[in-house]
């Protein structure tokens, strides 16, 4: 394990642009002003988004966020992409609720659920897990009308669940007072068996696949990586060394973690990422220069399986995972303070092939940022500050 402390700062735009050029083509500027410039159109946006607000959902169109149509709901709901390119699952205080955003309807549909909690989508199949009860529902991704199969782990708990191509379920194990790791079961007719399991992840929190399917999980201690049917520990350099969040491409070997190495410490933001190489089993920390702080809203992935970490300082900062450089940043919003509870609207980032959609809850805004040229292509003001939000292809 190596742990790297990067404080360099200010790139030129020409260097910035040489970065961009060696995993990008048809890049025609980099941002070196501290506003980015406009233009027409995003270079790819397709479908459509939803954004949550206090008490409601807003659909906007992914080129052009024109509000496309708007439904009331709960006062703070969560939101994620179903997967088909079409749905987005709205979580509820009675479950998991399809928002179809091609009509766009708030549907009646609703996945029952005592408490809603991760989605995740995988391998042509979309995973929900209920904290309340413990219960994983598997769908397929283009038939979201009835789970195809279901499994109920020993004891109720905040985790998560993925199905792999070859049907394997992986999913954490814990209870409502902790979490300790993680279980490998195959199915037989109505039956699960386990395969493997391990309890070295104490906290277990967050999934992420990367490429040739090598999934990681984040633990207090470090990560846990499932691999070639076997888990194993990667330790993190502190004593308490928290990842909770993954952030992947499925086209790259390294995860991109959140990183926390005070249990006690106040607020939500964080100073550091975790680089996991799963094909060679390490785990790095980074740790970032000052005035770049996040949550677990501001980090994806994008053009050439960069993280993009949207700061509290406006901007986002383009992190190479081969290294852990800091190789650009992209003017977007105000500098802005970390949320006092988690649910708190600020400023969050998701990434759509080369564009971004970034809230700013201070303005009521939403912006679309084209990642190759730095340029802010699209912005739109709704009538309330935006919290979450998520992409659905069309």
């Amino acid at each position: 394990m190596i742990r790297h402390t990067h404080r360099r700062r200010g790139l030129t735009a020409a260097t910035a642009l040489t970065g961009i050029a060696l995993v990008l083509t048809g890049c025609s500027s980099g941002p070196d002003e501290k506003s980015a410039k406009k233009q027409d159109g995003p270079a790819s946006a397709t479908g459509r988004l939803a954004v949550s607000t206090p008490g409601g959902i807003s659909v906007l169109d992914a080129e052009t966020l024109k509000v496309v149509d708007q439904f009331t709901t709960e006062q703070f709901t969560r939101l994620n992409a179903a997967g088909d390119g079409q749905h987005v699952f709205v979580t509820t205080s009675k479950g998991f609720q399809l928002l179809d955003t091609a009509t766009p309807k708030l549907t009646d549909t609703v996945v029952p659920a005592t408490t809603a909690g991760h989605v995740v989508r995988h391998a042509d199949k979309t995973v929900l897990f209920d904290d309340g009860t413990g219960t994983t529902s598997i769908f397929d991704t283009a038939d979201l009308t009835e789970p195809t199969s279901t499994y109920t782990a020993p004891a109720a708990h905040h985790g998560v669940s993925i199905v792999l191509e070859d049907g394997t379920l992986l999913t954490t194990v814990g209870d409502e007072t902790s979490r300790s790791g993680a279980t490998a079961m195959t199915k037989s007719g109505d039956d699960w068996t386990e395969t493997t399991s391990t309890d070295q992840c104490p906290g277990i929190h967050g999934e992420g696949t990367a490429k040739d399917e090598a999934v990681v999980f984040g633990c207090e201690d470090g990560a846990l990586l499932y691999s070639g049917g076997a888990f194993e520990k990667l330790d993190a350099p502190d004593e308490f060394g928290r990842m909770g969040n993954a952030y992947v491409s499925e086209t790259s070997p390294i995860v991109v973690g959140d990183y926390k190495t005070d249990p006690d410490a106040e607020g939500y933001l964080l100073n550091a990422v975790t680089l996991i190489d799963t094909a060679n089993k390490t785990l790095e920390v980074v740790d970032l220069p000052d005035d770049v702080q996040y949550t677990f809203r501001d980090v994806a992935r994008g053009p050439g399986d960069r993280a993009y970490i949207l700061s509290t300082d406006g901007n986002i900062h383009v992190l190479e995972p081969t290294t852990g450089e800091l190789v650009d940043e992209i003017p977007v919003v105000e500098p802005w303070e970390g949320p006092v509870e988690w649910q708190d609207a600020h400023p969050a980032i998701t990434v759509d092939g080369d564009v971004a959609y970034v809230t700013e809850p201070a303005t009521r805004s939403v912006h679309a940022v084209d990642l190759t040229t730095g340029t802010i292509t699209a912005t739109t003001t709704l009538d309330a500050a935006p919290n979450e939000i998520a992409i659905a292809l069309g």
